[in-house]
């Protein structure tokens, strides 16, 4: 049985909830959810603009990034968003604080509607993003490692079993 397609915050509520996740809706468009990932708490944030029918989406990591490492941080940015399709890597320079960011446009004639799956491969790829890449963000802030030798040693692909 296939979900409807609902308005992009029901939706995502929805999705939310069938996973556990807390989560708190801010009208029809916002939502933020909170989930544990396995490197650290992640804060998920869904803005729809209906004017522009798009949905942003953003995974916020538990990262904030001190003045100092600041430079090494937009460098690896740089070197991480090369290698992704969808979506991208930021800090804010307010505050340091390092974000993944991507959108959807959502169109038709009628009511616009997001799908179970949409709303599925929106959230997933942040996360998945988010998790995959967050070793390369310690290595540079805490291990002292330059931003192209971290990014080689968090991302080394393993052959065969253990």
């Amino acid at each position: 049985m296939t979900q409807a397609p609902a308005a992009p915050i029901d939706m995502l509520e929805h999705y939310f909830g069938a996973h556990g996740w807390a989560c708190e809706r801010h009208g029809d468009e916002e939502i933020v959810a909170s989930v544990e990932g396995s490197w650290t708490q992640y804060q998920l944030r869904a803005l729809w603009r209906e004017d522009e029918r798009m949905l942003q989406f953003v995974a916020l990591p538990d990262v904030r990034v001190p003045d100092a490492k600041r430079s090494a941080i937009y460098e690896t940015i740089g070197l991480i968003n090369e290698q992704l399709w969808m979506g991208h890597f930021e800090m804010w320079a307010a505050d340091g604080t390092l974000l993944f960011r991507h959108a959807t446009l959502l169109d038709g004639d009628d009511e616009i509607g997001l799908s179970l799956d949409q709303a599925e491969t929106l959230v997933e790829a942040a996360i998945d993003e988010c998790e995959r890449y967050y070793p390369v963000f310690q290595f540079v802030l805490w291990a002292g490692k330059k931003p192209a030798e971290a990014l080689d040693a968090a991302l080394i692909d393993t052959v065969g079993e253990a």
